[in-house]
């Protein structure tokens, strides 16, 4: 990564002390960045077993509801003996949400909804400055959340871990607010690749998800690679390696499946649609309640215990479902109601003020709807479709797209969590056409729409910008002015004077060369001194330190020269012969053109 940092004396000396120098800040950012993939990985392993007990207290000890985890998750504790109750299942969840609203309103009202897009918040607006105790109550309250039959997901407190840590990281060694922002990023792509042993999606994550449009955060990819590599060594030496999903051995061998998985696509951005609308909308009803804020959780956690007395299956991950799904041994009936129950669990448990994600339910739903619309098709085109299981991995990934714009991220992490490489094709397919047509809505409403207006990067841009214009690109609106002779008289410009509606006047010698400049201000001393104004001509009031541009300057280095005399104006002087004056351009003028240039690029993009 580029660095601004002070440099090491040495690096001042000849190449050896400079390629030294450079070796210095090579092993202190990786040792940084292995520092945040430890922590990391050590927070997956402590929030995985706070899951895992969690689920053996409450859903387990006290319902007697025992839903089935993915395959590469280890059971760590023995089930108990309790027989199913529908009635606890009912309030249970209520439960969960009062403990867990009164911890985050209580310690880190930040901490509420899904950490992931707080994270990009903090990226943007906050110069990636996150809280230290954030991610502590993140962690619990997360795990009280989901263990309790919450909806949600494990990325959000995985993903504030490492971007915590790497925050207080960076605010203790004093490093700026740029250096911060990527160490943050760097935690959220260690968090999302160990907990669901997708090192590279998760690099690629942090660097995808902080916007709207189809652009990555370029600095950050190789330290969220780091540190999304060692957090995923750390999680599985303990945890055990390989995917979290056992998916048979799919492949793509025949182009007219591609008509299915069009419709697969279409399926899910109307899913998607439905998701943000349920999410934001059941969100924005509880945010307008006249109750007490810590008491909203326990309020969705009752309406999320009324669904999951009827659907059980809603309730929790569901990571278990979408293995059967992958196994083919779910009917089309139970995928849907588990695609649409989970919408509402989800929008009831997080929206409300629970703590958790969003990636894992949206996993979940869209495999869900993946194997709906894949059983169909095989029923209705047997020839076409033969194996149905692998639209619920396509189904995974065009389903997170349509409600997260990250394409590329979210097929690498499918591929990864899945081990279905053989599917990239259609998965591109999906998740193209499914990102393409749900740009109107987003599941993180801390997504900026690109580089562009992101508080983190408007200086940056700002001068991208002016750098990329030059002043022969505004030469139509460089005025021309009259030039006024060295040789005129001050009398004589006195009578030019009252008549003219110039401020800057400049001085041209008997060939028309430009040789000095001045401005109003500058004739003030003779204008009250009649007995010099005789004596007097203008080469005398010209200053021939010229401060001028050329046509091939570019408009940053322009308002340099600006700022440095405070002046408005600047003569234009040929690049060829600097006493060939060509007018006279105005700071206004420079500043519009900028403000054109940016609105179209804007528009552009939209």
């Amino acid at each position: 990564m580029a660095e601004k940092v002070t440099p090491h004396p040495a690096a001042d000396g000849g190449p050896e002390e400079r390629a030294s120098a450079r070796i210095r800040r090579v092993w202190r950012w990786s040792l940084l960045f292995l520092s945040i993939g430890l922590i990391a990985g050590m927070g997956a392993i402590a929030f995985d077993f706070l899951t895992q007990l969690g689920l053996r207290v409450f859903l387990d000890g006290m319902a007697g509801y025992r839903p089935l985890p993915a395959p590469g998750e280890q059971h760590l504790f023995t089930p108990s003996t309790t027989v199913f109750n529908r009635w606890i299942l009912l309030a249970l969840p209520a439960l969960g949400g009062l403990l867990s609203g009164w911890l985050v309103f209580r310690y880190a009202p930040e901490a509420e909804g899904h950490g992931t897009d707080a994270a990009i918040q903090a990226y943007h607006v906050k110069g990636g400055f996150i809280r230290g105790r954030v991610p502590l109550v993140k962690m619990i309250a997360s795990a009280v959340t989901l263990t309790t039959g919450g909806s949600g997901g494990r990325e959000g407190p995985i993903a504030q871990i490492g971007a915590g840590f790497g925050s207080f990281l960076a605010t203790r060694l004093g490093l700026s607010a740029r250096e911060r922002r990527i160490m943050m990023a760097a935690g959220i792509g260690a968090g999302v690749g160990s907990i669901f042993r997708a090192p590279l999606a998760g690099a690629l994550f942090a660097a995808e998800v902080l916007y709207r449009d189809p652009e990555l955060e370029h600095e950050v990819i190789i330290p969220a690679g780091i540190a999304s590599v060692v957090a995923y060594c750390v999680f599985c030496m303990v945890r055990g390696w390989g995917a979290l999903f056992q998916s048979p051995h799919f492949t793509f061998q025949n182009p007219l499946e591609l008509g299915p998985y069009t419709v697969l696509a279409l399926v899910l951005v109307a899913g998607g649609g439905l998701y943000v609308r349920s999410f934001y909308g059941i969100a924005d009803a509880f945010n307008r309640l006249k109750i007490p804020r810590a008491l909203k959780p326990a309020l969705g956690g009752l309406c999320t215990g009324l669904i999951g007395f009827f659907w059980p299956q809603t309730l929790s991950f569901g990571y278990g479902f979408l293995q059967q799904a992958l196994n083919g041994e779910l009917s089309t009936a139970f995928l849907l109601v588990l695609a649409v129950g989970k919408i509402f669990t989800t929008s009831f448990s997080i929206g409300s003020g629970g703590s958790g994600g969003v990636f894992g339910p949206s996993m979940v739903i869209g495999g869900a709807l993946g194997g709906a619309v894949g059983q169909l098709f095989h029923h209705l085109l047997p020839g076409v479709v033969g194996n149905p299981a692998a639209f619920v991995v396509v189904g995974m990934a065009g389903f997170f797209t349509a409600v997260s714009n990250t394409p590329i991220s979210t097929i690498i992490i499918v591929s990864e969590m899945t081990g279905s490489y053989h599917l990239l094709l259609p998965s591109l397919l999906v998740c193209s056409i499914a990102y393409a047509a749900s740009r109107p809505w987003t599941i993180f409403r801390s997504q900026v729409k690109n580089r562009i207006d992101s508080p983190a990067h408007a200086g940056e841009f700002f001068v991208d910008i002016l750098q990329a214009i030059h002043v022969k690109d505004l030469m139509n609106r460089v005025r021309q002015v009259a030039a006024i002779p060295q040789s005129m008289s001050f009398m004589e410009f006195k009578r030019y004077f009252s008549e003219s509606e110039q401020h800057y006047f400049p001085v041209v010698d008997q060939g028309g060369r430009l040789t000095g400049i001045f401005s109003v201000n500058d004739v003030r001393a003779v204008l009250f001194s009649p007995d010099i104004e005789r004596l007097v001509v203008m080469k005398d009031i010209g200053t021939a330190d010229i401060i001028a541009t050329r046509p091939s300057e570019d408009l940053n280095s322009v308002l340099k020269k600006f700022t440095i005399k405070n002046i408005d104006s600047l003569p234009v002087v040929a690049d060829a012969d600097p006493g060939e004056l060509l007018g006279m351009l105005s700071r206004r003028e420079v500043i519009a053109y900028y403000n054109e240039r940016l609105q179209a690029i804007k528009a552009r993009v939209t």
